[in-house]
């Protein structure tokens, strides 16, 4: 999985672009999901992705811990009683899949750091597994993944060199890259998340079937490989 700039790929290769938050329970459904309609690719190894930032909520102050149970009943109305119904049903759908998420965990913040570490990660060709490491961190673990020494953990974790990564963090390296993915997905008109962007082409909203997925390969594989026809 490489970067690169948004836009079809070259050489026959496939390009799949991603904006998602780390905060997002149906971004971490759609991962997995993506992620087993490219094992049954047939062509997997001609598939690039590359990750993108989307700040589910922005107006978290930076480095700033809340429950989440808390948070969506003082900011959204939710009731406490209607939330947790409302994250049994999704835990219910991940556990399916094979993701484990505990709510009751989560703690609530601004993931822009996270995303951060996502675009030092893409630099190091690690990006995937860096976004699978933050997901879990935070659905099932309830780490705080707005938290600088949290976040040099989690890259030390998937093999990036801590130092670097913590440098990067405290620098703000990539903070304008996080800036630049928001502007695109708001040009794209991407409001919610997650959202799947094949060959510049072929968009998919949401956490789909498998069968979505393959279907949207399969048809981009076929627009690459088909011969035109001759007037």
């Amino acid at each position: 999985m490489t970067g690169g700039g948004f836009g079809p790929s070259a050489d026959g290769r496939i390009r799949i672009d991603v904006w998602s938050d780390v905060m997002c329970p149906f971004c971490y459904m759609g991962d997995a999901l993506l992620e087993r309609a490219l094992t049954q690719f047939e062509h997997r190894d001609t598939v690039d992705v590359e990750y993108h930032s989307f700040l589910l909520m922005p107006d978290l102050p930076v480095g700033s811990a809340v429950d989440l149970g808390e948070l969506l009943a003082s900011r959204r109305g939710i009731p406490r009683e209607q939330a947790e119904a409302m994250n049994a049903q999704v835990a219910e759908r991940g556990r399916e899949i094979g993701l484990d998420y505990r709510f009751d965990r989560a703690v609530a913040t601004n993931t822009r750091r996270a995303h951060e570490l996502s675009h030092f990660a893409e630099r190091q060709g690690r990006q995937h597994e860096m976004i699978q490491r933050l997901f879990r961190a935070y659905f099932t673990e309830g780490a705080n993944v707005g938290d600088r020494e949290v976040l040099t953990g989690l890259a030390a974790e998937v093999g990036l060199d801590p130092d670097a990564a913590a440098a990067a963090l405290a620098s703000g390296e990539f903070a304008d890259a996080v800036d630049a993915d928001i502007r695109q997905a708001q040009q794209l008109g991407i409001t919610g998340v997650p959202f799947f962007v094949f060959e510049a082409t072929y968009a998919i909203s949401g956490a789909q079937p498998v069968e979505v997925f393959a279907q949207a390969l399969q048809r981009v594989r076929d627009d690459k490989t088909s011969t035109p026809v001759a007037r």
